[in-house]
């Protein structure tokens, strides 16, 4: 993390007193159309394959096809000066705005005196070479929000009952893992499971007659929780010790993944080898010898019989 601007190395989470994970608060909290105007040439977006919360902006990005947009993407490894770029690595990318190496160092051009963690993705503009925004709900609904496309993942009608079930998401299915997984105590991971496991349930009920989350197309609540699903099975279940179940126990969740899978412009968001020797290898609290697991295969491109659902793709 950088601390008054200064980086600072330090690999473990933040837990509270009672052992339980705290996530820090996004510190770049702009939002195009105030003083960042609405022209996606001017942005770029700085993501890892390996993060789920990067991973939404992307897919919001491609499902909404605002190609103008750039995009850089950092190795998974995140090694003792955070996320860096590794262009001579298979999936990664060097940075093509700024020329860093370190993702740590736009952060420090955007704000000399920054304290927090560096995380993705981060929005940046390139006209005026700084940093828009590195929360990444905000970055999508953005991205749904101030470009006209062919395509509406925020619809007007819904956007309440988006949010809600936006809101809780985080609360107990994309953060609830990383609290059960980052957790230092039994009753804190006990707590985070417990809320998860239920949250797993109620959503496989609610897609069993329906194919999206709200409404009858895909919306920003389906690219959340796409994200988590994507990466329970090969990570969560086991590196995070989310192990009562997994997606593929449950038909409707298991259907929904591939079905959004599926979905033009989503396959070449998913890197699974990132996504894997991120987790494996960037937590040593967790994992101290770092060693990626093989498994499990994942199906995504199976057939899943969603179609016969009401709802269409996008």
């Amino acid at each position: 993390m950088l601390v008054d601007g200064e980086w600072e190395q330090q690999f473990e989470p933040d837990t509270n007193d009672d052992g339980s994970f705290e996530r820090q608060e996004s510190i770049f909290r702009d939002r195009i159309g105030d003083q960042f105007p609405v022209d996606q040439d001017r942005y770029h977006l700085y993501i890892s394959r390996a993060c789920p919360w990067a991973h939404g902006a992307v897919l919001a990005r491609n499902l909404l096809g605002l190609d103008g947009i750039s995009v850089d993407i950092v190795d998974p490894y995140r090694e003792e000066k955070g996320w860096q770029f590794t262009p001579e690595k298979a999936g990664c990318t060097e940075d093509s705005v700024n020329g860093f190496d370190y993702l740590y160092e736009a952060y420090q051009l955007a704000d000399e005196d920054f304290t927090g963690r560096v995380t993705v993705p981060l929005l940046w503009d390139k006209e005026q070479n700084t940093a828009v925004n590195n929360e990444s709900i905000e970055i999508m609904r953005m991205f749904a929000e101030a470009f006209e496309t062919d395509h509406d993942l925020y619809p007007e009608q819904h956007r309440e009952k988006i949010d809600t079930v936006v809101d809780d998401l985080y609360d107990t299915v994309n953060n609830a893992v990383y609290e059960a997984g980052f957790a230092t105590t039994q009753e804190a991971y006990d707590t985070a499971v417990e809320k998860l496991f239920a949250a797993l349930e109620r959503y496989n009920d609610r897609l069993s007659d329906q194919r999206f989350l709200v409404g009858q197309q895909t919306t920003l609540a389906d690219l959340r929780l796409f994200a988590t699903l994507l990466r329970f099975d090969p990570v969560y279940h086991t590196h995070f010790k989310c192990n009562k179940k997994q997606i593929r126990d449950y038909e409707h969740l298991q259907g929904f993944l591939q079905d959004v899978s599926q979905l033009p412009g989503v396959a070449e968001t998913v890197n699974l080898a990132h996504i894997k020797e991120h987790y494996y290898r960037t937590h040593p609290s967790i994992n101290p010898h770092r060693i990626v697991p093989p498994g499990p295969r994942m199906s995504l491109d199976a057939d899943h019989g969603r179609e016969q659902l009401p709802g269409q793709l996008r």
